[in-house]
């Protein structure tokens, strides 16, 4: 609503509005990667069923990323934000612990 320039103590030259407009950069958070970690222990089947409960793969993923943790002794799980990254290898290592296995998980920065 504009004032009134005859209005007593306002200044008319002071009535402009002015738009300005501020541009941010945003910059995309740091992503980690939950590694799976192969060990003699933990079955090839409680991996896949892992990978497909806590990370939300489908059948063929979570078999081809078990086969990488078996063959090359690690397996990228998925990459996320740090604080998803942790709770889904936390959510790994209790359902590991819950079921007896020495299954190993670690986040780092992803490249």
């Amino acid at each position: 609503m504009a004032k009134r320039p005859d209005t007593p103590g306002i200044d008319p030259a002071e009535n402009e509005d002015v738009a300005t407009q501020t541009q941010r950069k945003v910059k995309r958070p740091q992503l980690y990667r939950v590694i799976l970690h192969n060990d003699n222990y933990t079955t090839m089947e409680f991996v896949v069923a892992v990978l497909i409960q806590v990370f939300r793969h489908n059948q063929d993923d979570a078999f081809r990323i078990m086969m990488n943790v078996h063959e090359r002794g690690i397996g990228i799980a998925g990459v996320y934000s740090f604080e998803v990254a942790e709770t889904k290898a936390t959510r790994a290592i209790e359902l590991a612990r819950a079921n007896e296995f020495p299954l190993r998980c670690s986040v780092e920065p992803d490249a």
